[in-house]
């Protein structure tokens, strides 16, 4: 085993390690924050028999932390990365004749492992910081278990993590041994201050960096959860820091390479810093004199949604497992301090771990990575976690429109050349479809721009972002621009140019993501339609978002708020040349759309041309007598209402006595064969009734009532009809022979008004439905006025009647009031004078 000047915590259990690598071929290794596991683990197995000629992989999640893991390594050794310790990132490599030891991003791995399935001359692969479960890490390991099943026995792997359900890890490496390290971690207080919901969350991150710095030593490590909000408290902390000693230092991904460096480096003697981190800080990385934490307990992260193909950054909380990374910060070189910014109890509700990625994100690239190894069904290699069915079909949909996948789901040559480019599938298609027209260097370059987030600027307008990097001469962009001009390079072998054509930016990005093509609802507004259905916003005082058309390459937020945060302009022109060439997956639609205008209460026809979502053109045409147009009128009255309909005095009666028969059928429990006339009733099914009688209506205002008389006698067949005018009928025959309606809308129940002395001489109470319901009698005074409501006659006039007599005899003294009325005779006339 080779020595070390310096002891680090995870020396204790160095020999056991080295000792189940020489027994087995697989290992986990679980050690906390600090123990010195990235820096020292691969220096240790350098020279054990298994690695001998042999080199090892190290990966990283980050490029920041592989450029530190490999700096670290190579001082330890005395040497400069690039001897025996290279480094491998996509922003250049630094690799020797020497080299043992290569630090490598995860998906730089994937990439070597695709080009070369045998790892010809590697011993062993270590997967450093496993328990972020990126998605190019869980690829990463299932093709390295795959390689070593098939191809190379002799292949070590090893796993290695801080926070890590190292059980569950071992049982998808075989069983493999657990090895543990104590670690040696100086003590950290936490202090919980909770969380204002009505306060932003810069406004409370810089109240707590001013506390820290006015009541402890040191330096400071802030965790934010993206660019935006590092940048305004940074600009808070410059208002009202005034201390010369204290230096503000942001670090995020897009930062270039020296600034990055400049957060990490120490504060130099008499100095402190305070460094605004995203998550990058959180695993691999020791930042020199924090011993203070300021934690938001929020983290941005990438959440795909595949039912419209768009992958949105969405702020969440950060796991338990996160929240006790970024605390270990504090404790890394001397006892500290971590500041959280929620309540204590909220702890218990975070979620253990953070979701894996590859349960939330774009599975197109691991599908067709997954091709190219020649494996149609992901989910037979060994992931920790299956990838989700809807996510992988949509992946398979958009593969397939891309025509990078065939009907097995095996990788096309157009597929090859996509998957031949280190980008998404998306931007690989981008570049390659540009190489036919003559433009892969200027599609290759606005790929960069998207997947090197700074690069350019941080506009939301991509057009402009292009044109600042034309003007860049750092480090990073000249990078970037020869990174790109080999990605124009090898798809310009794979697709040679067909005719030489000038394509736009929002062209360019068209072919990557034609499905997100928007149209602004209305001029200056800001709020776009997406050509999949979705919509999203800018804030109306952007430039773009004047711009009628644009092209969304990345949105962020929920669905009802998504923002937009990175698009470019299109025209019209350009959206009908790109479906006319057949590379968008909608073509131009032009068809007749009916609509039903609530206001006007008309149907509206219009000739359209559509792309997807999108309405490009249209113009008025006439309502034509179809029964499609008959159907489109009947629903949209149906959604207003029915009663709007012009029913007739005569047919809103007929409608209320089918309604009496059918509750009164209802209620006794037999067989009700009468059909349901409300509103209600007609309402959901209108399309069906009403459409045959409305052909050549183009409007409420054009439906006559006898268009509603036909349709009734349909629903209303005819042996019911004349069921209806048995126990049902329209009139009552008084026994004076006068006819009065029956009022089947009554509250009460279907009922008359009549003068009480037209019924002397019923002796039984009139009844419907077959005698089954009374009628209800108004009983009315000679001059109209109501005087009794009874539903059983034969008992008023034994009982109410003599009282009602009483008095109705004092008022109307001309009318008869005989003591037995129900043997007087009926009449409609007062007494002759005198009598």
């Amino acid at each position: 085993m080779r020595a070390f000047d310096t002891k680090l915590p995870i020396d204790t259990v160095l020999d056991e390690l080295a000792a189940s690598l020489r027994e087995r071929p697989n290992a986990v290794l679980v050690a906390p924050p600090g123990a010195g596991k990235t820096t020292r683990v691969p220096l240790a197995l350098l020279d054990q028999p298994w690695a001998k000629g042999g080199k090892l992989i190290l990966l990283e999640p980050r490029r920041l932390a592989a450029r530190g893991a490999a700096n670290r390594m190579a001082q330890t050794l005395g040497e400069r990365v690039g001897e025996t310790v290279g480094l491998r990132v996509r922003l250049g490599s630094k690799i020797g004749p020497k080299t043992r030891i290569e630090v490598v991003t995860e998906g730089v791995f994937a990439r070597m492992i695709l080009d070369d399935p045998a790892l010809d001359g590697v011993a062993a692969v270590l997967f450093d910081e496993f328990h972020e479960r990126s998605l190019d890490a869980d690829f990463g390991l299932a093709l390295a278990l795959d390689a070593q099943a098939g191809l190379r026995e002799d292949l070590r792997i090893l796993v290695m993590s801080a926070t890590l359900d190292g059980a569950r890890v071992a049982r998808l490496l075989g069983e493999a041994p657990v090895i543990e390290s104590q670690g040696r971690a100086f003590p950290v207080e936490t202090r919980y201050r909770g969380r204002d919901p009505l306060k932003r969350i810069e406004d409370q991150v810089t109240e707590a960096v001013l506390l820290a710095l006015n009541e402890q030593a040191g330096s400071l490590l802030v965790f934010l959860p993206g660019q935006g909000e590092i940048r305004r408290v940074e600009e808070r902390l410059r208002e009202r820091i005034r201390e010369a000693s204290v230096e503000i230092a942001p670090l995020y991904g897009a930062l270039d390479q020296a600034e990055q460096d400049r957060a990490v480096l120490p504060a130099p003697k008499g100095r402190r810093k305070v460094v605004l981190a995203t998550a990058i800080a959180e695993t691999s990385l020791t930042i020199e004199g924090v011993r203070v934490v300021i934690d938001s307990g929020l983290a941005r992260v990438p959440v795909y949604e595949p039912d419209i193909g768009v992958t949105r950054l969405e702020t969440r909380r950060v796991s338990r497992a996160a929240a006790d990374q970024r605390r270990g910060r504090a404790g890394r070189t001397e006892p500290g301090i971590c500041y959280r910014l929620w309540e204590e109890a909220g702890t218990g509700a975070l979620e253990a771990f953070a979701r894996p990625e590859i349960l939330s994100a774009d599975l197109a690239p691991l599908l067709l990575d997954c091709a190219a190894w020649g494996v149609t069904d992901p989910t037979s290699l060994a992931f920790l976690d299956t990838p989700p069915a809807p996510a992988l079909k949509e992946a398979r949909a958009l593969l397939t429109a891309l025509h990078a996948l065939d009907g097995d789901g095996r990788i096309t040559p157009e597929g090859k050349a996509l998957q031949a480019l280190p980008l998404p599938p998306r931007l690989a298609r981008m570049v390659v479809a540009a190489a036919g027209f003559g433009q892969a260097s200027s599609a290759a370059e606005l790929a960069a721009l998207l997947v090197e987030r700074g690069l350019g600027g941080d506009a939301i307008d991509l057009a402009e972002r292009l044109e600042r990097l034309g003007r860049e001469r750092g480090g990073r962009a000249a990078d970037m621009r020869r990174l790109a001009e080999g990605w124009a390079r090898s798809a310009e072998k794979a697709r040679p140019k067909l005719r030489e054509l000038a394509l736009s930016p929002g062209l360019l990005l068209a072919l990557a993501y034609p499905d997100r093509i928007a149209r602004a609802r209305s001029a200056g507004s800001g709020q776009y339609l997406l050509a999949n259905g979705r919509g999203a916003a800018l804030e109306p005082s952007q430039r773009l978002a004047r711009e009628p058309w644009l092209v969304v390459a990345e949105v962020t937020g929920a669905a009802q708020q998504a923002r937009i945060m990175a698009a470019v302009a299109i025209t019209e022109a350009d959206i009908l040349w790109l479906a006319g060439e057949g590379l968008a997956p909608f073509t131009i639609e032009e068809r007749s759309e009916v609509t039903f205008e609530r206001a006007a209460r008309a149907l509206r026809v219009r000739a359209i041309r559509r792309y997807g979502a999108l309405l490009l053109a249209e113009r008025p045409l006439p309502v034509e007598a179809s029964l499609d147009n008959a159907m489109a009128l009947a629903g949209g009255i149906a959604a207003l209402g029915i009663g709007l309909l012009p029913w007739t005095k005569a047919q809103m009666q007929l409608r209320e006595r089918v309604a009496f028969l059918r509750r009164a059928m209802l209620a006794s429990g037999s067989d009700n064969p009468w059909p349901d006339l409300t509103d209600e009733g007609l309402g959901p099914d209108a399309s069906t009734w009403l459409t045959p009688h409305l052909l050549g209506r183009a409007s409420l205002a054009a439906i006559q009532a006898s268009d509603l008389e036909a349709a009734l006698a349909e629903l209303l067949p005819w042996d019911l009809k004349r069921r209806l005018d048995a126990e049902a009928p329209t009139h009552f025959t008084a026994p004076t022979g006068s006819n009065l309606a029956v009022d089947y809308a009554a509250e009460a129940g279907p009922t008359i008004s009549v003068r009480v002395q037209e019924l002397f001489g019923l002796g039984l109470h009139p009844a419907l439905a077959g005698g089954r319901v009374p009628l209800v009698l108004e009983l009315l005074s000679p001059g109209h006025k109501p005087i009794q409501i009874t539903r059983d006659l034969p008992g008023f006039w034994r009982g109410s009647w003599s009282a009602v007599k009483s008095e109705m005899k004092g008022r109307y003294p001309r009318h008869p009031w005989p003591d037995d009325p129900a043997a007087a005779p009926p009449t409609t006339r007062a007494k002759p004078r005198g009598t």
